[in-house]
């Protein structure tokens, strides 16, 4: 027994050195391939539970060093495998290291993302940083063993955005503009003088770079170039070479004439004894003559001052067409004019919701990466961009098209191109009240005046056509010379002669009484419309001053909506960042934000056109004066009619 004792003991002896050399042996190829591989230092061993697992494999020896029922691990195979561990490790935590430096990227961008749109949602990045529950512990680099790691590949995040390009804010170019002047306005923008020229090719039709123009500007250049207002002072023009031809029935007309001619006699003389055929003999004769005539109409029975009355009324009827295009032109270029800055401001108010969206976009991704937010938050955020980035585009759109608009109503060339200049502000205070307005307008309206006009004329040509039933008295004048050129008579001979003529129309068929009856239906037609023209002239003026009144009201109603819809669209995204808020409230703040901006420049745009509009009403002219020649030919009148 005591031998068979001996025996075990030396057989477990020899077992346990056999296992221990063994060992030995495995951890010097250990630390020897460990030596010839750079050691994971990316992150310490108290930082993550990974490097035990690295470590594990060195002490796994000692740990078994009493007796294990598995054969020994050859040594080639125990590095292989070894090697292998290392290498799996090194990859997790290189992709871990990767994770962890890409959430502070993401933390560091939403930062700056919202120092850049400080203007908007009012936000301290330093609160942000205090308050944002981060998802991933920072690296500090205290860990004196901590080398840096090559960068691993980002996380595949899903687009936002459909994969067709979108126009984003960053991505929208700022427009060119020029500042060279001519005359008073921007270089490159009068239209060709040849009305009848047209452009054959593609390059000829190629927007230039776009001109910032004032309003004024705008104005001046409509009322220069606008092809209505031209047609409408040439007919001014044709109205007074009218009227010149009436007035030139106040002076008598005068006639000169005169006669030349020459009269041969042929004389055949009688035969004689001696003279059997005598020539024939000529006698030539000259004689000069001329008449000078004068006519007057004494009496017409008033047809001729009736003619140049209806004439002088057509004058001023037509002073008063260009006085209305004028007005009107002024109107239709200020509301082209507000139209191209409410279409840039709604760019502008695209471009700052397009950046919200995007700022929502990645907080959602930095909270699901950091396993606090849900995939849902993720979706609604994309759709929320994605209907940012088509509401830019359409807004895009209406400024170009706004542009254009504004660039026909002022008849520039084929190639102009504007932007507006003034900045969108409230115009100046209307001092007048309701019924002042409403007084002023009745006084200055052109179109009140014209229908007066039109019956005055109509009045005018009824007498001229009565008159033709009345007496008609003129008087002459004539003086005749003539002079026979021969021995007899050299001198002239002149008579005189004076005569009065008078003349009456007994029956002519009914015709003066059916034009005069014309002229009356003319006059009732213009005090119908003269009626119906001062209900509507005091609507307009009635709504513009209400609109005006509200539009005032609702800017300063907006100004504190969009401060409000400001602080929060902060405070939402905070608690948002903060994981106590839901993307749901953030994107109805940022609804609200844009909604309140939009208010507010309709309000204020609103407020401008109401006051053009209401200027329009009165005749456009602030001291209530209404110009007698409208091409600036004449003095002011008086603002009573």
């Amino acid at each position: 027994m005591r031998s068979l004792s001996i025996l075990l003991s030396a057989t477990v002896s020899i077992t346990a050195a056999l296992l221990v050399a063994e060992a030995a042996r495995a951890e010097a190829d250990v630390s020897t391939q460990a030596a010839l591989e750079p050691p994971p230092t990316d992150v310490s061993p108290e930082d993550s539970p990974v490097d035990a697992d690295i470590a594990a494999p060195a002490a796994m020896p000692q740990a078994a060093a009493p007796v294990s029922p598995v054969p020994p691990v050859r040594p080639a195979l125990e590095r292989r495998l070894n090697q292998a561990n290392r290498q799996a490790d090194w990859e997790e935590l290189a992709t871990l290291a990767g994770l962890r430096q890409n959430s502070s990227d993401e933390n560091s961008s939403d930062e700056n993302s919202s120092d850049e749109r400080g203007a908007i949602a009012q936000t301290d990045p330093a609160q942000i940083s205090q308050t944002k529950a981060v998802p991933f512990p920072q690296e500090t680099g205290d860990d004196p063993a901590s080398e840096p790691v090559p960068p691993a590949a980002e996380p595949d995040i899903p687009s936002a955005a459909p994969p067709s390009p979108e126009p984003t804010s960053e991505t929208v170019p700022p427009q060119p503009v020029t500042n060279t002047f001519t005359d008073g306005f921007p270089a490159g923008l009068e239209p060709h003088p040849n009305p009848l020229r047209f452009p054959t090719r593609p390059e000829e039709v190629v927007p230039a770079e776009p001109q910032l123009i004032t309003l004024q500007q705008a104005i001046d250049l409509a009322r220069r170039n606008n092809r209505q207002l031209q047609a409408a002072e040439l007919e001014l023009e044709r109205s007074r070479a009218q009227l010149r031809e009436a007035q030139a029935a106040n002076l008598p007309t005068a006639q000169v004439g005169a006669n030349l001619n020459f009269t041969e006699n042929n004389n055949q003389p009688e035969p004689s004894f001696f003279n059997p055929n005598p020539p024939n003999e000529s006698d030539v004769t000259t004689s000069l003559g001329g008449t000078v005539r004068i006519d007057y109409d004494l009496f017409t029975s008033g047809q001729r001052s009736a003619t140049i009355r209806a004439a002088e009324g057509q004058v001023r009827l037509q002073e008063l067409e260009v006085e209305r295009l004028s007005e009107q032109l002024r109107l239709d270029v200020s509301s082209d004019y507000y139209d191209v800055q409410q279409a840039n401001e709604n760019v502008r108010i695209a471009q700052d919701t397009v950046l919200q969206a995007e700022q929502s976009l990645r907080d959602a991704l930095a909270l699901e990466q950091a396993g606090v937010g849900t995939r849902f938050d993720v979706l609604q955020a994309q759709v929320e961009l994605a209907n940012a980035q088509q509401e830019l585009v359409q807004s895009l759109s209406e400024q170009q098209t706004t542009q254009r608009q504004l660039v026909r109503r002022l008849d520039l060339s084929q190639v102009a191109s504007v932007v507006a200049a003034d900045a969108v502000t409230p115009a100046e205070d209307w001092t007048l009240s309701l019924e002042e307005s409403i007084v002023l307008a009745y006084k200055n309206r052109a179109e009140l005046e014209q229908q007066l006009v039109q019956r005055d004329i109509a009045r005018r040509q009824r007498r001229a056509a009565l008159s033709v039933l009345g007496p008609q008295v003129s008087v002459f004048g004539q003086y005749q010379f003539e002079n026979a050129n021969n021995d007899q008579d050299p001198d002239f001979n002149g008579a005189y002669q004076f005569g009065v003529q008078a003349s009456m129309t007994l029956f002519d068929g009914g015709r003066a009484r059916a034009q005069a009856r014309q002229q009356e239906l003319n006059m009732a037609i213009a005090e119908v419309n003269f009626a119906d023209n001062r209900d509507a002239i005091r609507l307009e003026v009635e709504q513009s001053y209400y609109s005006l009144q509200a539009n005032k009201t609702n800017i300063g109603t907006a100004q504190a909506g969009v401060e409000q819809a400001r602080e929060s669209l902060r405070l939402a995204r905070l608690r948002f960042q903060a994981g106590v808020g839901t993307q749901t409230e953030v994107l109805q703040a940022q609804t609200d934000l844009t909604r309140a901006e939009v208010n507010l420049i309709q309000a204020v745009l609103g407020y401008n056109r109401s006051l053009v509009t209401l200027r329009r009403a009165i005749s456009n002219l602030p001291d209530g004066y209404l110009a007698e020649d409208p091409l600036g030919r004449g003095d002011r009148i008086l603002n009573t009619r």
